[in-house]
């Protein structure tokens, strides 16, 4: 063998090794939608329930791909199908406007038994939180409460959803910067606009002269997260009391669900 070949021969087969774990192509775990799946859909999530036939068929495709790609794990607490779907439904609901899209940015979801603390203890005082996305050492992590998961598919009257709340973080994440403009999704023309509505909610927010949850007033962080919660679970309501918000989440998110 020529000395020239003989050198660079490792390279050529490591280089080999990294393309063929990169490129092939994964079995998937679950290889076709579960027919059961659908009644869960159908009297759990009420965007998939107002869906017709062929969207429904889109829908259980995204849900699909999402639990072969993401794990879903109960931590001290036992898990069902349901539970499994809601999880998907949560993701696929912000991104159904945009079926080229799909989220990069999470490898697994914990499902706790309650809501937790900073350190992510479900047991003590200090426990406030509903849902997190992880950072540093839980990148590519998203905790969420489950009994909280639950309620917001559950309580029909409910302007929140704390699924949504945290899939939405991750849209505006995916962009680099997490600061309330998901410009992975928004077009630029939107992009003043939003600034404008959004600083002008979060005044009326803290003059107590609005209907939105007050944590959305906390930062451009938490209002997008949280309107995009009101904007899914009560699009009517919303469109009602707040017309040019609606609006302008309809255009973002490439959804009229009003």
């Amino acid at each position: 063998m020529p000395y020239w070949l003989a050198s660079i021969l490792p390279a050529l087969l490591l280089g080999y090794l990294v393309w063929f774990f990169l490129m092939r192509k994964k079995e998937p775990k679950i290889k076709q939608f579960i027919e059961a799946w659908k009644k869960i859909l159908q009297d759990n999530v009420d965007f998939y329930a107002e869906l017709d036939a062929e969207n429904k068929s889109k829908f259980e495709a995204e849900v699909l791909y999402f639990l072969n790609e993401v794990t879903i794990t109960g931590v001290d607490v036992q898990i069902d199908d349901t539970d499994c779907l809601l999880v998907a439904s949560s993701a696929v609901i912000p991104l159904f406007g945009f079926p080229e899209l799909r989220y990069r940015n999470i490898n697994e979801v914990l499902l706790y038994k309650d809501s937790f603390n900073e350190d992510h203890q479900t047991e003590g005082s200090g426990r406030t939180i509903l849902g997190k996305v992880g950072s540093g050492d839980m990148n590519r992590l998203m905790i969420l409460s489950l009994p909280a998961l639950r309620a917001g598919f559950a309580l029909k009257e409910s302007e929140s959803n704390v699924g949504i709340h945290e899939f939405v973080h991750l849209i505006d994440k995916a962009d680099g910067a997490v600061d309330g403009i998901p410009e992975s999704i928004m077009k630029k023309q939107f992009i003043l606009p939003w600034l404008n509505i959004m600083h002008q909610e979060i005044e009326k927010i803290n003059e107590k002269d609005s209907d939105i949850n007050p944590y959305g007033a906390t930062s451009q962080i938490e209002f997008l997260s949280v309107v995009s919660e009101y904007f899914f679970n009560q699009p009517e309501k919303l469109k009602e009391k707040h017309p040019e918000l609606y609006s302008l989440l309809s255009k973002i998110y490439a959804q009229d669900r009003a």
